[in-house]
């Protein structure tokens, strides 16, 4: 079974476009078109959620949320796992919280899905 693409880079949100239903609940809002290495994409469906947590930072059992994350079927048929990060990596990168896990081309994508039982 063809296993998608790791890429792990960050993506450009178009501002305007990200979902607000998802920001009303607190979630942050997943926006509907990005720009990846200077090709636009554009989301068609939210196939599925999660979120991610780790312990707290400053030594207490806590556990927060760390990442949301979305697989997503994009315009073109790919299919796509973005995450959001709640805090930045760095002072340099704060503006980087969208990025892209992994990408599945079109026609793997939809090998995968008629090879799946529902």
């Amino acid at each position: 079974m063809p296993q998608p693409t790791f890429i792990s880079e960050p993506v450009r949100p178009e501002p305007g476009s990200f979902d607000t239903g998802r920001m009303a609940t607190g979630e942050p809002g997943l926006p509907q078109r990005f720009t990846w290495r200077g090709q636009a994409c554009e989301v068609a469906a939210v196939l599925r959620t999660w979120k991610e947590a780790g312990p707290c930072r400053s030594g207490s059992a806590e556990r927060y949320v760390r990442k949301h994350c979305y697989e997503v079927r994009l315009i073109t048929g790919a299919v796509a796992t973005l995450y959001f990060e709640r805090q930045a990596r760095s002072a340099q990168q704060k503006r980087l919280r969208w990025w892209l896990f992994s990408l599945q081309d079109p026609e793997e994508a939809s090998a995968h899905e008629t090879r799946s039982p529902h």
